[in-house]
């Protein structure tokens, strides 16, 4: 093992072939988060009340693992680094996971299906999970300054976005038009099988070319209890992560039930969806480049701030549209205020990060991403809940018996929910109060250094609300 102080400096990473990560690790997810509701509850006639049940569950268990996948990364000592092992051994198995959640036999029903959808599930945001914290955590260790980080985190979100095409925009159409129709499953198996190779191509790509700095594999490994009692005492772990979830949690019941909005909400068939995240993604992709120089001129929490007002005001404008032209001169302002959350939100996280670690002389950027990532985990559970409400309120229990008013539901369900939630966090976000940017050599101990006690955080290292 190389010793702290001994190892050369590893040469720069392109921000390119980091970036291009986000392009693997999207797909996956955002095929199963998309395409869940349409493919179990509409088509394969899951009960929506058996299918909040799971989330609920499959979010619990995911907070739970969460932390100890991001523990065992920071602990990771190996001549690859600590993130690339895992990296490479997480793709291969989301792959897998993904196609058989898509290959539920269609004569499955009652607890045989639950049981189907719940293990893969659990098994996807499992993996999930552990590719996102070790990648996620490479963002600060590769980039120590945050102009580069901008630049980096830029790419890699239009990266992200170029995937939320395909594995959005583009999988309602493969699967119900070119692979299979409105009514069958085929062509959700073969296009994740598509997608799934496609995504091990790419994550091993950059895995392979991802220069990890062997300064910040300490002799002294971190220890769970304390590092997660360290965290958890840290105001701002709350603040951020808190105000961070409304923005998750609005986005993930966006992603998840926009295609029956086209369907029931907008009356048109589910392809239709392809034109409204079409043009979302569009202008998210274009407005990155956008909110990456006004973050460069204002700095992150300003713009972070302005994007959570922008994202709140565009669901009330998608409450009101009636038709699909309507629909996406509402997506327009979705997407602008979408791209600013891309353009900021990690890097407010990367601060906090970048501040413990000059804190407490020790790297555990995958412990620390992974308990902010207890706040995403909220979204399974808020999900399947805003999804049963539907059923309470407006008789959506599944496609067999999807209710009187389908419309109003799915309406309430994209729109409104996330209303309610941007607004929270765009008030939430002008009280929060931030790190300011920590100078690279302060985020790169050569040796561990004794924590200091527990106390408040020093003020004057502190970006206050103005």
């Amino acid at each position: 093992m190389s010793q702290p102080g001994t190892a050369s400096a590893p040469g720069r990473t392109p921000a390119w072939r980091y970036a291009i990560g986000m392009f693997g690790t999207s797909i996956p997810i955002n095929m199963i988060k998309g395409s869940m509701i349409l493919f179990y509850v509409d088509i394969l006639g899951l009960d929506v009340r058996a299918y909040g049940v799971v989330m609920v569950i499959y979010a619990v268990i995911d907070a739970l693992d969460n932390p100890l996948l991001g523990h065992l990364s920071d602990r990771t000592r190996t001549r690859f680094g600590r993130r690339r092992p895992w990296l490479l051994v997480g793709a291969p198995m989301l792959v897998a996971c993904m196609i058989a959640f898509f290959s539920a036999p269609a004569s499955l029903r009652g607890i045989g299906l639950v049981l189907w959808f719940a293990v893969f599930a659990i098994l996807c945001e499992a993996f999930d999970s552990m590719l996102n914290a070790n990648y996620g955590a490479l963002l600060p260790e590769l980039y120590p300054r945050e102009r580069d980080r901008a630049v980096a985190n830029g790419l890699r979100q239009g990266f992200q976005l170029v995937a939320l095409v395909i594995s959005l925009a583009v999988t309602p159409l493969l699967t119900t038009q070119v692979f299979g129709t409105e009514e069958s499953t085929q062509g959700f198996q073969t296009t994740a099988i598509i997608y799934g190779a496609i995504a091990l191509v790419v994550i091993v790509f950059m895995a392979l070319s991802a220069r990890e700095r062997p300064r910040y594999s300490t002799r002294e490994r971190p220890r769970l209890l304390p590092s997660v009692l360290s965290i958890v005492r840290n105001p701002m772990f709350w603040t951020v992560g808190l105000t961070g979830a409304c923005y998750g949690v609005a986005m993930a019941l966006v992603l998840s039930g926009i295609q029956l909005y086209v369907r029931y909400s907008l009356g048109l068939p589910v392809g239709n969806a392809l034109y409204l995240q079409g043009i979302v993604i569009l202008v998210s992709v274009a407005g990155l480049v956008v909110w990456t120089r006004v973050v460069a001129r204002r700095g992150a929490l300003w713009t972070w701030r302005l994007a959570f007002a922008v994202l709140a005001v565009s669901f009330a404008a998608l409450f009101f549209a009636t038709d699909l032209l309507t629909a996406i001169a509402a997506g327009v302002l979705v997407g602008a205020g979408w791209s600013g959350m891309l353009a900021t939100n990690d890097l407010i996280v990367a601060r906090v990060l970048d501040a413990d670690a000059a804190r407490n002389g020790e790297h555990r950027e995958g412990l620390f991403l992974s308990a902010f990532g207890f706040f995403g985990r909220l979204n399974g559970i808020v999900t399947g809940l805003a999804l049963t409400s539907l059923g309470v309120f407006f008789g959506y229990n599944s496609g067999d018996d999807p209710g009187a008013d389908p419309g109003l539901a799915f309406r309430v369900y994209l729109c409104v929910y996330p209303f309610v939630l941007t607004a929270i966090g765009a008030i939430a976000a002008r009280l929060v109060s931030v790190p300011v940017e920590t100078p690279p050599t302060a985020a790169e101990p050569a040796e561990p250094v004794e924590p200091p006690p527990a106390g408040p955080v020093d003020e004057s290292a502190v970006e206050r609300p103005r």
